[in-house]
């Protein structure tokens, strides 16, 4: 689907959807239990319904017993039958479904046979597989078909820190259905640490304890331990609040509201970031802890007086999109100077003039043109607007009700 953007600037309320991460992170912990768990305030994207999928080809069940709530029916941490054809799990576009399920499918399956769509399968997954090789697990990946077999056994685990913290969540949630203790011991410094406390506090809410390190090069302690079931609303999302803070910054008047000041999100830096934005002169980010944030923090950078870098974005090349060179395209193609280095994005200050851009298949690239238009001269086309359905179904009806303009082309 292709738009057109009327500029106007948005007001109004607006209460972000639910934490995509946390509801995923609840979503597995309810599954992993004995018992029946409830997930309130889940908002169904794809990437939740890649997570649902998942969760079901290992034996969990779910409803939806009214908007928004879910009743997951968990598999206790069984293991399956020696001899058993392996599970075939669909993880759509959703990096952490893949990230987040495989080392769960060699804990309770024996592994899966895993797929994906778009960039998903080109992602990398190297911390995996090497760490599953070391251990005598089978892995393989022909084209967009990626198999794991074997069997995850209680022992050392080695990661880096550097590349995701997925991998280490997905390492949190299978030791545990372990039948002795494990440590997960990360050979870099962990970024996007915020994410881990995330997963960490879904863990301890199923009474799943993992002991955190304190001092770098110190490992994550995991004992056996059994799921238990719960009852647990997602909180809202601050990645998705960036983009209206966004919005903000380039002259909306917007409240927002539903979002938790005490929240474990990372992505909550949003508001110092925003402050730091707002105010004329040079600045620099490090968006290694936030690599969410960029699209909307750039889009902050467009209009404000001054030249904004952000650093330590290597990661965000294999997002949806090479997020790096998408975002500074989106930029570029609304009339704001951006160039890109290895790990950085540099974005000079200036006025958005409006024109066309690709949304490149990447929701928070899409939702950061819209934002964008709020404040350009003239009109923006957005070409493959329905990507925010990968985590925002109804960002376009949230947009419309705050006053914004859309045309479908």
């Amino acid at each position: 689907m292709d738009i057109q953007i009327t500029p106007r600037h948005l007001s109004g309320t607006v209460t972000p959807p639910p934490s995509k991460s946390m509801a995923h992170r609840l979503l597995i912990a309810a599954a992993l239990g004995s018992g029946i768990s409830t997930v309130r305030g889940v908002a169904m994207s794809q990437d939740v319904e890649a997570t649902l999928r998942c969760l079901t080809s290992l034996g969990g069940r779910w409803r939806e017993t009214a908007p928004g709530t879910l009743e997951i029916t968990g598999i206790g941490g069984r293991r399956s039958t020696p001899g058993t054809a392996l599970p075939h799990l669909d993880c759509g576009e959703s990096g952490s479904t893949l990230r987040f399920f495989l080392p769960i499918a060699l804990a309770v399956a024996g592994g899966g046979v895993f797929t994906g769509q778009g960039r998903l399968m080109a992602r990398p997954q190297g911390p995996y597989l090497d760490l599953f090789r070391e251990k005598g697990i089978f892995c393989e990946q022909t084209g967009g078909t990626l198999t794991v077999r074997g069997t995850l056994e209680p022992g050392e685990y080695h990661l880096p820190g550097n590349v995701s913290s997925q991998f280490f969540t997905g390492l949190l949630f299978a030791l545990p259905l372990l039948d002795g203790p494990s440590t997960i011991v990360p050979t870099t410094a962990v970024e996007s640490w915020d994410y881990i406390l995330m997963t960490l506090d879904a863990l301890t809410g199923a009474g799943v304890t993992a002991a955190e390190p304190h001092t770098p090069g110190e490992a994550f302690r995991v004992c056996p331990a059994a799921y238990q079931p719960f009852d647990r609303t997602v909180e809202a999302d601050w990645s998705q609040a960036a983009f209206w803070y966004a919005a903000i910054a380039l002259g909306s008047q917007l409240e927002l509201t539903g979002l938790n000041a005490f929240s474990v999100q990372g992505d909550m830096a949003v508001v110092p970031h925003f402050l730091r934005l707002t105010q004329p002169g040079d600045r620099e980010i490090d968006v290694s802890g936030i690599p969410d944030l960029l699209p909307p923090l750039a889009v902050m950078a467009a209009v404000r007086s001054g030249t904004t870098r952000f650093v330590n974005a290597a990661r965000l090349r294999m997002k949806e999109s090479d997020r790096l060179e998408t975002t500074a395209a989106l930029l570029t193609a609304l009339g704001i100077s951006a160039q890109t280095g290895p790990d950085f994005l540099t974005v000079q200050g200036g006025a958005i003039t409006g024109g066309t851009v690709d949304g490149a298949n990447d929701h928070r690239i899409v939702m950061a043109a819209a934002i964008a238009a709020t404040a350009s001269s003239s009109p923006v086309t957005i070409r493959g607007a329905e990507a925010v359905a990968k985590s925002y179904p109804d960002f376009w009806e949230v947009y419309q009700r705050l006053g914004g303009v859309i045309h479908v082309l």
